[in-house]
């Protein structure tokens, strides 16, 4: 498989599959860059609303420090959010969301777990949210195995991050915010919550 069209098709059927149906979705083009998409699914079963990046994993990531890129091998992945449905609006952050997901063409950065993308803006009006955290993916998206010698499409959850927490994850590391969320019981879909407490 060497189309980038198909590899786009099947990466979109994996996430309908998981997701469901998209109810929108908008397209971004940068200079020098290929078209992303995004596309929002919406659970109100669950109240939530997801955005997913598409086009991100038309080419594979490479180390910049690299002298020739690899048009072939190399780490694939779309960006997925996922976040409380009407508490705020998050719609706004679909030009954020393709801006993370042009990166590694932009900036040849290699987006992967535990890593962090930074906007230098609020990631929707109002948030308190200002970079993400890079999940582990494989938990709401099934990783999309692709025939050799093409690495799979991962599905990476972004985590927002206050800027507090942001400065705090580059001293101790993500693991360790990580655990702090989770040992406050922080609830990382609330589009408005309070940055989690880091003393002690």
């Amino acid at each position: 498989m060497t189309d980038t069209t198909d590899l786009l098709s099947r990466t979109e059927e994996r996430l309908r599959a998981a997701l469901g149906e998209p109810d929108a979705r908008a397209a971004v083009t940068f200079v020098g860059t290929d078209r992303i998409q995004v596309l929002r699914f919406t659970d109100p079963d669950r109240g939530l609303v997801r955005y997913a990046t598409l086009g991100m994993s038309a080419a594979p990531m490479t180390d910049p420090t690299a002298v020739l890129a690899d048009p072939v091998r190399g780490p694939r992945a779309e960006l997925v959010l996922s976040l409380r449905a009407g508490r705020a609006a998050t719609d706004e952050v679909l030009r954020p969301l393709a801006v993370f997901a042009a990166s590694p063409q932009v900036e040849g950065v290699v987006v992967a777990p535990g890593g962090s993308l930074e906007l230098g803006g609020p990631l929707w009006p109002g948030a308190p949210f200002t970079s993400v955290l890079v999940g582990e993916p494989g938990g709401l998206v099934p990783d999309l195995e692709l025939p050799e010698p093409y690495d799979p499409v991962r599905f990476l959850p972004l985590l927002p991050m206050t800027p507090n927490e942001a400065a705090w994850k580059r001293v101790h590391g993500a693991a360790a915010l990580e655990e702090r969320w989770l040992a406050r019981g922080t609830d990382l879909r609330d589009p408005r919550r309070a940055g989690v407490s880091l003393d002690g």
